[in-house]
């Protein structure tokens, strides 16, 4: 079974630099798209990689293509555009998703590729861009296990952990509930944080009562750093993608009956944000939004 020679990536961004420099620095050629945010894509083509001008032309050029962006509107306007993807797609191409999508667009986009002759499978990412530096991300998978087997020789540039979830569309629900978790632990810390400051608790005594007992995780921990020592470094994840993330968690249990009282508050609360304009600022600093809420109810 040969490897992909030609890599192409879709989605040099805070994720994508980091998958792409990885790729490189393990002897593949690695195809970039085009960006307005010059710096990295700059980057890795002065590391060796071929920028191209659109999607289309990253298909046509390459034996699997990566897509990290920021969520299914954006992808299938990449896949479905004149000169998306799909119109460059050649006999056994494989799409490889790791955006944070909606299962049922993912199954759409699959349809579609695979009526041109190629192949899809879905490895959305867990962890932060650090990880994603240091080549250390998590991914879940979905599809055909050959095909995953086909290409994990890139995969394994960029990521220390491959969990095969089930056939397509798996690696993204199982994405879903992953960021409902960590989100929601988000939440609940920053109020949990909150309630401390406004309550003149020492919050380190605090975090050193929660890092030894049944509270502590890692949410909790990456929060707690910026609570305490203004460490905004630990969990670069923004807002906006926060409530966009759970809203699609809160969308894919509708369409399967499932109730979700706790989703549905979770994703007001980072919607709310976001709707303020702070869609752009890191989750860690919903302890202040919280705050700044609760001085304007005074």
């Amino acid at each position: 079974m040969a490897k992909p020679e030609r890599v192409g990536l879709i989605g040099v961004g805070l994720m994508g630099h980091g998958i792409g420099k990885n790729i490189l620095s393990k002897g593949f050629a690695l195809n970039v798209l085009a960006n307005r945010n010059r710096g990295p894509v700059d980057d890795l083509v002065g590391k060796g990689a071929k920028e191209l001008k659109s999607p289309r032309d990253i298909a046509a050029n390459s034996d699997l293509v990566l897509t990290v962006v920021g969520n299914s509107t954006q992808l299938e306007d990449i896949v479905f555009r004149e000169d998306g993807l799909l119109a460059g797609v050649h006999k056994g191409m494989v799409l490889a998703d790791c955006t944070t999508a909606m299962p049922d667009s993912t199954l759409k986009i699959a349809k579609a590729i695979q009526a041109k002759g190629g192949r899809f499978v879905d490895t959305p990412m867990t962890r932060t861009p650090k990880e994603a530096e240091a080549g250390k991300l998590g991914l879940m998978t979905g599809g055909d296990p050959a095909t995953l087997a086909e290409i994990r020789p890139v995969l394994d540039c960029f990521s220390d952990l491959i969990v095969h979830c089930g056939d397509v569309g798996a690696g993204h629900k199982v994405k879903l509930v992953n960021n409902m978790l960590s989100l929601g632990y988000g939440m609940v810390t920053a109020e949990a944080l909150l309630a401390a400051k406004k309550g003149g608790i020492d919050l380190k005594a605090l975090r050193d009562v929660v890092s030894g007992g049944g509270a502590n995780s890692i949410m909790f921990q990456r929060l707690a750093a910026y609570a305490i020592e203004n460490d905004n470094t630990q969990l670069r994840f923004a807002i906006a993608n926060a409530a966009k993330d759970v809203r699609y968690f809160v969308h894919m249990c509708e369409s399967l009956g499932a109730a979700t009282p706790v989703a549905q508050a979770v994703h007001q609360a980072y919607a709310m944000a976001n709707n303020s304009g702070l869609g752009e600022q890191y989750v860690p600093t919903m302890v202040d939004v919280l705050g700044k809420w609760n001085e304007k109810a005074k």
